[in-house]
């Protein structure tokens, strides 16, 4: 972090997919339903980024810090906590808790890690405009920049990227990568064409000058709101510095580009949450002590938003002695904390995908008329649940 802002975006600026037929995107319609201040914030500050939601991380991180530094009824302050905080409290400290509070909680409830890596940030005005091309895939618009190989480009920066220096991550004694965002070197390392089939896939996506699909594909998408600033898409990385540099500046159309922020990996930490959380969020042996986001057992942006509201939104009908707010299981904002609180040995966090939410009841035909139709079922329970609850939906 080097923001005093809240809601610091460290990471990817994407909150992924926005279209009803993708299960992040259903999870961002139901939060929008019912109100979120995150997603409002990602609404105002989007930047181009095709079927997907992607912020300018400063705005959004700015929109959020004066929303709730202004808000009447909050009160904010700035200070180390190494113990459980007073009940009622919402704990949300993030994947990088540690010191006394992290011990506290290991202590309670076992707390387990995985790694994960950051993507690098270029400058825009460093872009070799001459080589790459503005596109999305299948024709949705032009909102990435296309960095395109011939398969002999592909090959030799596939060979240095596998043989570069990685930095050190001794201080963990097991090496635990998070699926969704392997660096891709570790990618590259499965074979050589892992990558080709994964982030640099070109499928959907024609050079203009040839008029031929490129081999392999290195995307940019825009990071900032100015378009001042781009990311290398799915290449979260943990190359020493001087070594993304080198590698990097393979790619075509990057060979000049100025890094304003190099690929970095860290630590999250997550606490095993199955036997020690509700589905509401809560600890079962404390109903007025919650966790949320990515420490809490979900893993992405939107997903920790949402235990973040529903951990609030239970809390505030406890205080005010209200039946909890019941999220059925076939939304997606009901499947993750059916997720978190279900007994699993070899619990992991989880993105919101459509595997989590029960079948529906007749088959429907072609995948995506049967994502449609379970986005529909979802947003109609979020329906029924604010009208019955007026008491926390006005």
């Amino acid at each position: 972090h080097t923001s005093p802002d809240f809601a610091e975006l460290v990471c990817s600026n994407s909150l992924r997919g926005d279209r009803l037929e993708n299960a992040p995107g259903l999870l961002k319609q139901e939060l929008r339903s019912l109100g979120s201040l995150i997603l409002d914030a990602a609404d105002q500050t989007r930047v181009p980024a095709g079927g997907a939601l992607a912020v300018d991380r400063k705005g959004f991180s700015a929109h959020i810090t004066k929303v709730l530094k202004n808000h009447p009824l909050v009160h904010y302050e700035s200070q180390l906590v190494e113990d459980f905080p007073e009940e009622p409290c919402i704990i949300a400290t993030g994947p990088l808790t540690e010191g006394a509070l992290f011990n506290k909680i290991q202590a309670a409830a076992g707390s387990l890690h995985f790694f994960d890596a950051a993507a690098p940030i270029v400058a825009a005005d460093s872009i070799n405009r001459d080589i790459v091309f503005r596109a999305s895939r299948y024709g949705r618009g032009d909102d990435y920049l296309n960095c395109p190989f011939t398969q002999e480009e592909y090959h030799a920066f596939i060979d240095a990227l596998i043989t570069a220096q990685c930095a050190d991550i001794r201080e963990f004694e097991e090496e635990k990568l998070f699926e969704g965002c392997m660096p891709i070197e570790s990618i590259a390392k499965r074979g050589g064409m892992a990558a080709a089939f994964g982030p640099m896939k070109p499928v959907g996506l024609v050079d203009p000058r040839t008029g031929k699909e490129p081999f392999a594909v290195v995307q940019l998408r825009q990071d900032d709101g100015a378009g001042s600033l781009y990311n290398l898409v799915g290449f979260q990385t943990r190359l020493k510095f001087p070594e993304q540099k080198r590698v990097f500046g393979m790619i075509p159309g990057l060979e000049e580009a100025v890094f304003m922020r190099y690929g970095v990996m860290h630590r999250n930490t997550f606490i095993n949450s199955p036997g020690f959380l509700d589905r509401q969020f809560s600890m079962l042996e404390h109903p007025l002590r919650f966790f949320a986001g990515q420490l809490s057992g979900v893993e992405g942006y939107v997903e920790s938003t949402s235990s973040g509201l529903l951990a609030g939104l239970t809390m505030a009908a406890r205080l005010q002695g209200m039946p909890d707010p019941e999220f059925s299981p076939e939304t997606a904002i009901g499947a993750l904390g059916q997720y978190v609180s279900t007994p699993n040995k070899h619990f992991q966090p989880m993105n919101i995908n459509f595997g989590l939410l029960p079948p529906l009841d007749k088959r429907v035909r072609g995948k995506q008329n049967r994502y449609a139709q379970l986005a529909q079922r979802a947003l109609a329970h979020i329906g029924q649940t604010i009208q019955q609850r007026t008491d926390l939906f006005s």
